[in-house]
């Protein structure tokens, strides 16, 4: 369980900050895959809402009595679709239940096993393409790894699920869904929302950090970018604060153009859901290795 708010110091991307109770049944999840889940008692809550692997268990070097469970870099992935705690069937976690059908007291153990059957129904769902978003048709100057293939979602087996929760064409096809989502399919930089003829969003879905230097595939490392502007933040020549104010480099060859380019502003369009705003951290990485001062 983790909740946004959380008094741990929990970065799901990253690490899962867990007291010695739960110990043991943490250990199991090393080298294995886990899933988010907001607790019902939050506000809105997201229900399961991610997934990600356990590289390690190590004792918490800073806080006594402590365990952090560490993330494997580039395997923690946002659900497509949050999935609630129940359906028509009842809870969606079916191991919850007990032998007479009610909820048992495993329901508020922060961290739990939970069966392959319900792994896999709750992944299942998560990544379920309902409605996809996609660029325009013929784009042939669309970024490397934004790619629209279709992949089917069946998790038979252990093999088949590993294969699709680390396949990078399934998992930029989610990634490019929930920041498009968050976003309301509206460029952060020039504030543009285009939809092309065939009702297709024109924005791709950009990482802050990039993949191929660990960053995750998180709303919080994402933002939504026409094709004109991602090419200038990956190349460095914009960037943003933590306020998000937008940087322009003393380095791009017409300044005053990119300023009629931009938000009148100054400042990135935040995500329809303030929670969903870039993390500082990943902002901070953009501007040290990739921002041309």
């Amino acid at each position: 369980m983790h909740r946004s708010d959380s008094i741990y110091d929990d970065s799901p991307a990253v690490q899962y900050q867990f007291p010695k109770q739960y110990l043991d049944r943490a250990k199991q999840s090393a080298g294995d895959w886990i899933i988010y889940l907001e607790p019902r008692k939050v506000p809105a809550s997201r229900g399961y809402f991610a997934v990600a692997r356990v590289q390690q268990i190590i004792p918490d070097p800073k806080a006594p009595e402590m365990y952090l469970a560490l993330i494997e870099p580039n395997t923690y992935l946002d659900f497509a679709n949050p999935v609630p705690f129940n359906d028509v069937e009842g809870p969606i976690e079916r191991g919850l239940l007990n032998d007479g059908g009610r909820l048992s007291g495993r329901t508020q153990s922060a961290v739990r096993p939970i069966s392959d059957a319900d792994f896999n129904r709750i992944v299942n769902r998560g990544l379920e393409d309902r409605a996809p978003l996609l660029p325009r048709e013929g784009d042939l100057d669309q970024p490397a790894g934004l790619e629209e293939s279709q992949a089917p979602f069946v998790f038979e087996t252990q093999r088949d699920r590993v294969l699709q929760l680390t396949s990078r064409a399934v998992r930029d096809r989610v990634f490019r869904r929930i920041v498009l989502r968050a976003y309301d399919e509206r460029c952060a930089v020039t504030g543009l929302k285009l939809i092309n003829g065939g009702g297709r969003a024109e924005v791709n879905a950009a990482h802050i950090r990039p993949v191929e230097a660990d960053g995750p595939d998180t709303v919080h490392n994402g933002l939504a970018l026409s094709g004109t502007a991602h090419w200038m933040f990956d190349r460095g020549l914009i960037s943003l604060g933590d306020d998000l104010q937008i940087l322009i480099s003393r380095q791009a060859n017409d300044p005053d153009g990119v300023r009629t380019f931009i938000n009148r502003s100054g400042y990135a369009a935040p995500p329809i859901n303030l929670k969903d705003r870039p993390h500082p951290q990943f902002l901070a990485w953009h501007r040290e290795n990739c921002f041309k001062q």
